[in-house]
C-alpha cells in the first residue's frame, strides 16, 4: 500500500518528512529528473532532485517507491459541475487531476418560466403541476469539489437575460449565493450572460471582490468580451471551436488563458503563442483529450511539451494558481504537494511524449496537499517502502 505522508507540521522536523521516488520526475517547470525524487513536508514540496540526494539528506526517512514517472498534478480548466457529476467527482482523481474549474450551472437566470427571449412575463397558461423535490444546486454543489480532494476554483454560473432581471436581484443573488459556499476554497463567476450591461457589472464585481472570471464563447465574441472589460489575467475563456488570428491576438494583449475543449478548438492554438490549457467539460480523462489534440499533427516532442504544460502549468494559470506559496502545475520547493503517479516508461528526453502517448489510463497514484486521495494497486508493480511492493489490485479513494 503507498504509503502516506505524516501528517505532523512540526517545523523542521524530519519526521513530518515524506520522500516519493520514481525512475523519472516531470517537474514540468524544470529538465526530468531520471531517478528523481521529491520531499514533503506540511502539504509542500521541500525539495526535488536525484534520488540518492534527496535521500541522503533525509536518511531517517523510508521512501515510498513508485513506477513510472512523477508528475505534477493535472488541472482540469472546465468542468460543469451538476447533481451526476457531484457525488462522483472523487472519480476525476483516478486520471491524475488534483484541480479543476468547476461550474456549478445557473439555477436561477438560466432558465425563467415565465419570462420570453426578451425578459417580459409571459401569459400564465393554466396552472402548473406541482414542483417534484429541487435538485442539489448552487452552494450545495460548490463543496463537492472539495469534499472529494480537489483543489482548484468553484466558480458560480450567472445566465441572468438582462439588465432589468439583473437589478431587480440577480445580483444581490449571485453575491448571497458566493457568501452562502461552504468551504475555504477559491471561489469565482461563470459569467454567461447576453446583456453587455451585465457583463460589464460581472467584471467590475470580479475585481472588486478578488474574484476569478470564467467565460465559455459561444454566441458572446472575444471582441463582445473586450468591450465589457472581462478579458485580462483574472479571467479565462473556454473554446470548443476555432479563434481567428485577430481574436487570438486580443487574447495574448490581455493575457487570458484559453482552456482548449475539442481538437476543433485546437487547432490553431498549438503554435505556442497563446497561454492555453484543458478543459473536458464532463470530468472525464484531460490526458486523453490532449492526446487526442495531438494526434491531429505530426508527432513533435514540441508540441507533445506544450500540451504537457497546458495539463499543467496553463491550467493553474488559467485559475490564477500558478504563483506565490502553494502554486499548482509544477514540482519545485515552495509548490503544493498536488502530483500523481503514472506507470510509464520514459528518459528525459521522452518524458512529455510518453506521458500524453501512453498515461491515459495509467495513473497509479493521485496526492493532494501531499496526503494520498487515490491509488491504484498494479500487480507487481505498485510502490510500496523501501521497494517492498504489496500484492493484489484496488481502486480505491483514500480521502
Amino acid at each position: 500500500m503507498p504509503a502516506r505522508a505524516d501528517r505532523s507540521v512540526g517545523t523542521g522536523a524530519l519526521r513530518s518528512v515524506s520522500v516519493h521516488t520514481a525512475p523519472l520526475l516531470l517537474p514540468v517547470s524544470g529538465p526530468p529528473i531520471a531517478d528523481g525524487a521529491l520531499a514533503v513536508r506540511a502539504g509542500r514540496v521541500l525539495r526535488v532532485g536525484p534520488r540518492a540526494r534527496i535521500e541522503a539528506l533525509y536518511p531517517a526517512r523510508d521512501p515510498v517507491r513508485w513506477p513510472g514517472m512523477i508528475v505534477p498534478g493535472l488541472v482540469d480548466a472546465h468542468v460543469r459541475l451538476g447533481p451526476r457529476l457531484g457525488p462522483a467527482l472523487g472519480s476525476v482523481l483516478a486520471h491524475g487531476v488534483t484541480a479543476i474549474a468547476g461550474v456549478v450551472a445557473d439555477a436561477d437566470g438560466a432558465a425563467h418560466p415565465d419570462t420570453g427571449s426578451g425578459g417580459a412575463p409571459r401569459p400564465e397558461a393554466g396552472p402548473r403541476p406541482e414542483a417534484g423535490p429541487r435538485p442539489e444546486t448552487g452552494p450545495d454543489l460548490a463543496s463537492a469539489a472539495v469534499r472529494a480532494g480537489l483543489g482548484g476554483v468553484t466558480y458560480l454560473e450567472t445566465r441572468c437575460a438582462s439588465e432589468g432581471r439583473w437589478e431587480a436581484g440577480g445580483r444581490d443573488r449571485l453575491i448571497a449565493a458566493i457568501h452562502e459556499v461552504d468551504h475555504p476554497g477559491l471561489v469565482g463567476i461563470a459569467a454567461h450572460s447576453p446583456d453587455p450591461l451585465v457583463m460589464e457589472d460581472l467584471a467590475v464585481l470580479s475585481r472588486t471582490f478578488g474574484l476569478r472570471l470564467l467565460v465559455e464563447l459561444g454566441h458572446r465574441g472575444v471582441a463582445f468580451l473586450e468591450e465589457a472589460g472581462v478579458l485580462g489575467a483574472g479571467s479565462h475563456v473556454v473554446l470548443s471551436g476555432p479563434l481567428d488570428e485577430a481574436d487570438r491576438k486580443l487574447l495574448r494583449v490581455r493575457g487570458t488563458t484559453a482552456a482548449v475543449t475539442s481538437p476543433f478548438a485546437a487547432q490553431e492554438m498549438l503554435d505556442g503563442r497563446n497561454a492555453i490549457a484543458v478543459g473536458t467539460r464532463t470530468g472525464g480523462d484531460p490526458l486523453a483529450l490532449a492526446r487526442g489534440f495531438a494526434r491531429g499533427f505530426a508527432r513533435d516532442p514540441g508540441t507533445d511539451r506544450l500540451l504537457v504544460e497546458a495539463l499543467t502549468i496553463g491550467g493553474a494559470r488559467a485559475l490564477g494558481l500558478d504563483e506565490g506559496p502553494g502554486r499548482l502545475g509544477r514540482l519545485e520547493p515552495g509548490c503544493r504537494a498536488d502530483f500523481a503517479v503514472f506507470d510509464v516508461d520514459a528518459d528525459a528526453e521522452t518524458a512529455c511524449t510518453a506521458l500524453l502517448h501512453e498515461g491515459p489510463g495509467r495513473c497509479v497514484a493521485t496526492f493532494t496537499a501531499g496526503r494520498p486521495a487515490w491509488r491504484r494497486a498494479v500487480p507487481g508493480r505498485a510502490a510500496g517502502r523501501g521497494g517492498t511492493a504489496p500484492g493484489g489490485a484496488e481502486d480505491s479513494a483514500t480521502g
